[in-house]
């Protein structure tokens, strides 16, 4: 993906939160009002869950104050876990459940219960990110990157069927 793509992505995201609300953010429809697609390989779980995760850190680590706005601080109107994450009201947390879904129900991954694998998979990065963010991982960022996936993966170790 170029960054003019990526750019177009975001945007296109943003245009949809800011008019329709969270909910109406879907990877579908971003996708649509680009004009791309990605259909990724279900037999490639690992591969389409790093895609995931790059673009959350690139979002979390390309706009730090925003990301700890939105993940981090204290709001009345935050969403709680678990009922504000189900039916896709976190963007980020909806493209990882449906990867997860999709690789339970390919049986790359292990059954289990839905909104707490993904939470076991992704909150690991939400915390490494956050100290990182906080100045206390002292890697430079590609080092901090390949950390985040190398910790992502020894977690699908476990949990792969």
């Amino acid at each position: 993906m170029t960054t003019g793509t990526a750019a177009r992505i975001a945007a296109a995201a943003l245009a949809i939160l800011e008019s329709e609300g969270a909910e109406a953010v879907t990877m579908r429809r971003v996708a649509a009002a680009v004009g791309v697609s990605d259909v990724p390989d279900p037999r490639d779980f690992r591969s389409r869950f790093d895609r995931l995760a790059d673009h959350f850190l690139d979002f979390a680590l390309g706009r730090p104050n925003l990301y700890l706005f939105l993940v981090a601080e204290r709001r009345s109107n935050a969403l709680r876990f678990p009922d504000g994450f189900r039916d896709g009201g976190s963007p980020a947390f909806a493209l990882a459940l449906a990867a997860v879904e999709d690789a339970m129900r390919d049986g790359v991954l292990k059954r289990d219960d839905l909104m707490e694998v993904v939470l076991a998979l992704t909150m690991p990065v939400v915390v490494l990110v956050q100290r990182y963010l906080g100045g206390r991982v002292a890697l430079p960022e590609p080092g901090f990157r390949a950390l985040c996936k190398r910790t992502t993966r020894r977690i699908l170790d476990g949990l792969e069927a």
